[in-house]
Order: structure tokens, then C-alpha cells, then sequence
């Protein structure tokens, strides 16, 4: 499975704002300098043409969700075809994978690591909450549903990194459409995100744009 090894800090940097790919609770302004882009000449500002505001609309939501091309381009086509907003749906898409909703919960610090907690085998989940048809899932993309609960694999409860993760969630405050048990480390997909719950400086619009030219 292809991966995005880029450093975090040079992409938090290009775009301009925390795409929350450190660890959080860090002082991202000092350690990645987010206010200037990288390169020689970063402290330059350019001005960025239509399409140039489109294409980093774009390389942000691809960033920040950890999606290479391929995949993105495949999230705008099924939400092209699906009634409402092409650009809310994207961002349902992509919200209800399952490395993402691990992160939303806590049990990861980035969704680089909750992707890895995932593809290691880390992570049961319970359709609809059916204790009885739960499964352990290895695949990222995964849509969860509301109402379905995910949990932390038994065997991988003792993890030091997930519980340093929990510790930190817990302290800033889990997403209100997530539910969490901190202490047996179980939580419930309870519904979508409203498109105010998640980041304002998301331009989704700019996105169908670039994809509809």
C-alpha cells in the first residue's frame, strides 16, 4: 500500500495551517515554523492564482486525511454520483473511514498512527453494535456507520502509545459524534459531523471546482 512519506512539518508549512500530522498538544509554531512556507525563498508571498488556491484546497483534505491521488480522486467520483453537496459528501467520506474515526476517538495521536493501529490488527469493529458480528478490520478505508462501535483489540490494550493518545484526546475534548469509554478503551460512531464541527479553513467548494474544470 502506497504512503505519503513526506515530512509532516514541509506540508503543514506549503499550506500554511496545523494539519494535525504531529502529535497533538505540541507547540507547532515553534518546532515546524508553520508561518513560513518552506524553501529558500518561502518568506516570499506570492500571489496564488484561482487555480493555485483550488490545487492546495485540494493537497490540504488529501494531506490531512492521509489519501494519496488515486484514492481522493475515486472519493470525489462517488460523491459526484450521490444525492446532496459533492463537497460535504467528500468530507463525509472521508470522515467515516476508519483510520479517521480511530483518530477522532483517541486511540492514536495522528492518523498516521491510527492508520498503523489499524493495519496492524489493532482494531475490532461491531456493526451497529452487534457484539456478535464483530470483526477485526485491516483496511483504513473501512466506511463506519453510525451506530457502529469500535473497539481496541484485547491483546492490544496495553499499548503505551494508545493510552498516551487517550490521555491527550481526553484532556482537549473528543468530537461531539463520537462517544468513548476511555477505560476499556471502546468507542461508538454516534452520527456524521455537521460541516461546522469540522475545520472552517476547509474549502471543500474549491475542490469540486478544480475536479468539475
Amino acid at each position: 500500500m502506497a504512503r505519503d512519506l513526506s515530512p509532516s512539518c514541509k506540508a503543514s508549512r506549503r499550506i500554511g495551517t496545523d494539519l494535525l500530522l504531529k502529535r497533538m498538544g505540541r507547540d507547532l509554531e515553534t518546532k515546524c515554523k508553520l508561518s513560513t512556507p518552506p524553501g529558500q525563498h518561502g518568506a516570499k508571498k506570492a500571489r496564488k492564482s484561482d487555480y493555485g488556491m483550488m490545487l492546495q484546497a485540494k493537497q490540504m483534505l488529501k494531506l490531512m486525511y492521509g489519501v494519496l491521488e488515486k484514492q481522493f480522486r475515486r472519493y470525489y467520483f462517488e460523491a459526484s454520483r450521490r444525492k446532496g453537496a459533492t463537497g460535504s459528501t467528500i468530507l463525509e467520506l472521508l470522515e467515516t473511514r476508519l483510520d479517521n474515526v480511530v483518530y477522532r476517538m483517541g486511540f492514536g495521536s495522528t492518523r498516521a498512527e491510527a492508520r498503523q493501529l489499524v493495519r496492524h490488527k489493532a482494531i475490532v469493529v461491531q456493526p451497529q453494535g452487534d457484539a456478535n458480528k464483530a470483526v477485526v478490520v485491516n483496511i483504513p478505508s473501512y466506511p463506519v456507520k453510525p451506530g457502529d462501535v469500535i473497539a481496541v483489540r484485547e491483546r492490544s490494550k496495553g499499548q503505551t502509545r494508545i493510552a498516551d493518545a487517550l490521555r491527550i484526546h481526553e484532556s482537549l475534548g473528543f468530537p461531539e459524534w463520537v462517544e468513548v469509554d476511555v477505560a476499556s478503551k471502546v468507542g461508538t460512531f454516534k452520527r456524521l459531523p455537521e460541516r461546522s464541527e469540522l475545520p472552517a479553513e476547509i474549502n471543500e467548494q474549491l475542490v469540486v471546482e478544480l475536479y468539475s474544470k
